[in-house]
């Protein structure tokens, strides 16, 4: 599975972070972005929500049973081996994290999920490869500038990077040219205003103008 998983990833790019849609919203967010050609979908836990393992986790088994192999869920903002769990028995199959614990790392390969700590320098990054990482998110990707993506990437060109944070329409083709493997797109394109007044159709438009392949 795990392999499978990693060959999805290298093949589709695109990784919608969905943070902040509710049960109500989340299956018609997942089809208008899979009929927009996103097949990678990443639902966050909320670190001030005392529920969120519970609620997280319902999210993404609802999605996982609804679409399958159709489309690659996994969880983000994944901060401990428990929400590493939780995630997991509930379909996920891989862990994005904004930073590096080496704890849910080996979390991931124990449960054959595929791992990708967050990482800022190259020496995080490296550690993170080192620990057991499958990828590592380079983030904030905005704020650090293709050029600093692609100086790291140079370098260290035997880890496979994404990078997330920044991410628009408008920036995606330059930022596959710096040598990383895909990207993590939040708020541009899952946009809560169109989600939330049910323009799902906007939705679909919108994930089109994110499908590389």
């Amino acid at each position: 599975m795990k392999q499978k998983v990693i060959d999805c990833i290298l093949e589709h790019k695109v990784i919608a972070i969905v943070r902040g849609v509710g049960e109500e919203d989340i299956l018609e967010t997942a089809k208008a972005l899979y009929d927009g050609g996103i097949k990678l979908l990443e639902i966050t836990f909320n670190q001030k929500d005392p529920n969120t393992l519970e609620n997280t986790k319902k999210l993404i088994k609802l999605v996982s049973d609804k679409y399958g192999d159709k489309i690659c869920v996994g969880a983000g903002t994944v901060m401990n081996i428990k929400q590493a769990q939780t995630a997991f028995d509930g379909g996920a199959k891989y862990f994005i994290s904004p930073n590096t614990n080496i704890a849910v790392i080996h979390k991931a390969n124990e449960l054959g999920a595929v791992s990708i700590p967050g990482a800022l320098t190259p020496t995080e990054a490296q550690n993170a490869y080192e620990a057991g990482a499958d990828f590592v998110k380079l983030f904030p990707a905005g704020d650090l500038g293709t050029g600093y993506i692609k100086s790291v990437c140079a370098p260290l060109n035997h880890i496979p990077f994404l990078a997330v944070g920044g991410i628009n329409s408008n920036n995606l083709a330059d930022f596959m040219k710096t040598g990383i493997k895909g990207v993590g797109v939040g708020g541009n394109l899952v946009d809560l205003k169109i989600i939330k007044n049910k323009y799902f159709k906007k939705l679909t438009e919108l994930a089109k103008e994110y499908t590389i392949n």
